[in-house]
């Protein structure tokens, strides 16, 4: 074995155990890891790649899961041969992981500093003292703001960002000599993000670790990796250098996976899919013209607007003592027109206002100051009773599908209960039929009618949401980063679907996503968001390409270009 090798997997197949018997999840996977290199695994959800981290840090679940056949070699030594006490020296130690999801990987009874010290203990002789100036470096090391507000902080009080830094933080706390970064940017901000991924390459180069870095978004990965893994249902599909993989792609999965993101330079009628490329049919990008684009914004700026946005305001007061308050301008005199049939982005960093204003709108929350006229009336002032009966004409499609769904309740009777809460259709039956009808119109079938949301993968259950939204035919959809959290071909299918179904029904969006490639392939209108306030606003395309503000500059610059 080479000694600049520091990982190596040999032809590992992995089964679990499911319906009485064992199953096949990873097919003869190899690949290596040099030392002080970046390896790129890449793939949607079900292909392999969190199984395949997993199995490196001997966390495969003893009971349900077992090796076939293969091997893991770690700085020349098999570690499938180790002992549980064995690997629990290495884990943290020598290998490290960040989870996709810091909120759920971080204890929220315990301070953060406290949860970095245990890290450091389990591993290190060190003084309570030695220690906590230690963990005091490293949050200045992965750059958070205040290092002694977060050492004393618990994970609910900082964000998203701040929080994948004390994980970080966490993981780097032993200088491992492999990072494991399973989909660590997945739900931040495209901004965050991007800091994210230059502070593990500092990082990499300042304690020359080599990082096995995990996602489903190519783009992404191009922006760290030295070589890259793709993989689909629990195969190899391709191998080598990021420049290779990435230009001149062999395997048509690769070249799906590369083309199913939004392009930042044309405006495609229709994204290709995974199901595209795979079948072997040709398939015609159609690219909408910006003279078809002016022809069909004309008409549509012609009417008057659906729903007219006007100096909204939304402040929220907290008590700080017995006799003071705070507040807080969640939304600062926001203004804006929205026409029927029109797609209005929404787009901004966290805590800018985006949902806020959502829930203003749908009169979730209160107005402080303003109005909002729909269809000529100011829906700030309605009864209770009447704002109930104007939930039929607004609807939300939630960003978390799994969530927003009763586990309880089959889909069907999911789609059905809100017909049945707005007396829709006369009968049971009448209400099957429309729901029957609703779940061949978002691409599933009569036979998932009686199935329960968690038989159902996260684009399947985004699909059933929007079933869930559209049966009551309404006219304004917001959709509040409701494609964030699926792989980039789901996410390309789902935001199809979204505009079939506006073209059909002619459907009016707002678009709330922090993802700017996303929102400027769906607008028509472009709202940039900051700090309550709009930034910028204006037609998509010419936001995108001539900036005003630097704040846009700057969301703009953060989007993951590819090689």
């Amino acid at each position: 074995m080479d000694n600049t090798t520091l990982l190596s997997v040999q032809n590992l197949s992995v089964s679990f155990f499911s319906e009485k018997k064992y199953r096949t999840i990873l097919h003869d996977i190899s690949f290596t890891i040099g030392t002080n290199e970046v390896l790129g695994v890449v793939g949607e959800s079900g292909s392999g790649k969190s199984v395949t981290s997993l199995s490196l840090l001997g966390l495969l679940p003893k009971k349900k899961s077992r090796i076939d056949h293969g091997n893991i070699y770690f700085k020349g030594n098999s570690i499938l041969q180790l002992s549980e006490s064995e690997f629990q020296n290495i884990r943290g130690n020598q290998i490290a992981m960040i989870f996709q999801e810091p909120m759920s990987s971080l204890n929220p009874s315990m301070k953060c500093g406290e949860q970095v010290l245990e890290v450091l203990k389990q591993h290190k002789t060190i003084s309570s003292k030695q220690a906590k100036e230690e963990i005091i470096t490293l949050f200045d090391k992965v750059k958070l703001p205040d290092t002694a507000h977060a050492y004393n902080a618990y994970p609910h009080q900082l964000s998203g960002g701040q929080k994948q830094r004390i994980m970080i933080a966490m993981a780097i706390a032993c200088k491992p000599d492999l990072l494991i970064a399973d989909e660590p940017t997945t739900a931040l901000d495209v901004t965050v993000q991007k800091e994210i991924i230059q502070l593990l390459k500092d990082l990499q180069k300042e304690y020359k670790m080599s990082i096995l870095f995990i996602s489903h978004d190519l783009s992404l990965v191009s922006e760290i990796a030295d070589n890259v893994l793709v993989m689909y249902q629990g195969k190899t599909v391709e191998y080598g250098p990021a420049y290779s993989i990435f230009k001149h792609p062999q395997q048509e999965y690769t070249k799906a996976l590369i083309s199913a993101r939004p392009s930042l330079d044309v405006r495609l009628k229709k994204l290709p899919t995974i199901e595209n490329f795979l079948s072997g049919n040709t398939f015609e990008q159609k690219i909408i013209s910006s003279e078809e684009r002016h022809a069909f914004h004309k008409k549509l700026y012609s009417n008057p607007p659906l729903l007219e946005v006007i100096n909204l305001e939304k402040t929220y007061f907290s008590k700080t003592g017995w006799f003071q308050n705070t507040s807080f301008k969640a939304v600062n005199d926001v203004s804006f027109k929205l026409y029927e049939g029109e797609t209005l982005g929404l787009v901004g960093e966290s805590g800018c206002g985006k949902s806020t204003l959502g829930n203003t709108i749908l009169q979730l929350d209160k107005a402080t100051k303003g109005q909002v006229l729909y269809k000529g009336k100011d829906i700030t002032q309605l009864s209770p009773r009447a704002i109930r009966t104007l939930r039929k004409e607004i609807q939300l499609i939630f960003q978390d599908p799994y969530a927003s769904l009763n586990p309880r309740l089959t889909i069907g009777n999911a789609i059905m209960e809100p017909m049945k809460a707005h007396k829709l259709y006369n009968s049971k039956k009448e209400r099957k039929e429309k729901a029957l009808e609703l779940l061949q119109r978002v691409g599933l079938s009569s036979e998932h009618f009686n199935r329960y949301p968690h038989e159902f993968s996260g684009g399947q259950r985004q699909r059933i949401g929007i079933a869930r939204t559209i049966a009551l035919q309404p006219k304004l959809i917001i959709c509040d980063e409701s494609v964030s959290a699926l792989d980039i071909s789901v996410q390309a299918q789902v935001l199809n679907l979204l505009n079939e179904l506006k073209e059909k029904f002619n459907f009016t969006y707002i678009f709330i996503s922090h993802d700017l490639a996303v929102v400027k392939y769906m607008s028509d209108q472009l709202l940039v968001m900051n700090e309550g306030k709009i930034e910028e606003k204006g037609d998509a395309d010419d936001i995108y390409t001539s900036p005003k503000k630097e704040y846009t500059r700057r969301l703009i610059n953060a989007i993951p270009k590819g090689l």
